[in-house]
């Protein structure tokens, strides 16, 4: 990334690069798009949903804060996890600190052991977070505090909820305190490094994974083919093909009459359309790549 010259002001510019870290479910996508102020990560309850890294940058005049949503850690089974799991070894290798997010509405287990422990090998700060205060009484808010305390040596302790707002303003001073000083390393406008097309994609994969169930999730990825405004039109013209990897798959995306992938459509259009500003007509296609996930082309295609 390219270097600016920080922000001129009283206090010398700190800036950094802050990886999320946590279960499935733990609540990271929904972490980083509340701090943000917008949606720059998909959230689905579907493992995985997560494939690349992804950043959501918090600037002010004396801190830009680059929060990282990456994969979870993954057994490799083919080449898409493959990828997945040298995203997240790659990503630990970079970061200044560490979020390590716990669902505080689900039992804390050996998956949470581990994830703190490979977040104490990166050697860096790590803050450990109670995530859904808003689904917890205080008893629960104190006892699962506590067994995530006891998970690791952590810089400091918060219970959140990344829904509702709650406990983010301390945690972001926080999260600012560990900061090294540095440049900004994005625009002050800018909250991703993701293109348009890359958070179109996303936004239409992520209303696939909301109405599909079982092995379809896994085998669904999406590419904008073009976009467009037509001349005479007030609306940007995006199809997009939805892929899957058998040809039995395709009938579930499509739905009866064609009806899961016009709510599809309809869904990701409203998001598209917020995200960009302007009227969308969105075409969508589902078109059957065998086994995508083991094709390194087609990844690479994809950007994974």
């Amino acid at each position: 990334m390219a270097e600016e010259q920080p922000l001129q002001g009283p206090e010398p510019y700190r800036s950094g690069f802050v990886a999320l870290l946590g279960r499935p479910n733990a609540g990271k996508s929904t972490l980083v798009n509340r701090l943000v102020g917008q949606k720059v990560s998909i959230v689905s309850e579907k493992p995985q949903t997560t494939r690349r890294r992804v950043a959501g940058v918090v600037t002010s005049t004396t801190h830009q804060l680059v929060l990282l949503d990456i994969p979870g850690f993954q057994k490799p089974r083919d080449e898409l996890t493959q990828r997945m799991q040298h995203t997240v070894n790659a990503v630990l290798k970079e970061i200044d600190a560490a979020v390590f997010l716990v669902a505080g509405d689900e039992q804390i287990g050996k998956g949470d052991a581990f994830i703190a422990g490979s977040a104490a090998q990166t050697g860096v700060p790590v803050i450990v977070a109670v995530n859904k205060a808003d689904m917890l009484s205080p008893e629960q808010r104190a006892r699962q505090l506590d067994k995530a305390r006891g998970l690791g040596d952590f810089e400091s302790a918060f219970v959140i909820s990344a829904l509702t707002g709650e406990g983010l303003a301390e945690l972001r001073v926080a999260l600012e305190a560990l900061l090294p000083l540095g440049p900004r390393y994005f625009p002050g406008n800018e909250v991703t490094d993701q293109s348009e097309e890359d958070l179109i994609a996303e936004l239409i994969r992520e209303k696939a994974l909301r109405v599909t169930e079982q092995d379809v999730p896994h085998a669904v990825s999406v590419e904008v083919l073009e976009m467009e405004e037509r001349e005479g039109k007030d609306f940007i013209y995006i199809r997009a093909a939805v892929f899957v990897e058998r040809s039995s798959q395709r009938p579930i995306l499509l739905g009866e009459g064609g009806r899961r992938l016009k709510e599809i459509g309809s869904d990701a259009r409203r998001d598209i359309e917020h995200l960009l500003g302007r009227r969308v007509y969105l075409d969508l296609v589902v078109q059957v790549k065998k086994h995508w996930r083991r094709n390194p082309g087609f990844l690479g295609r994809l950007g994974l």
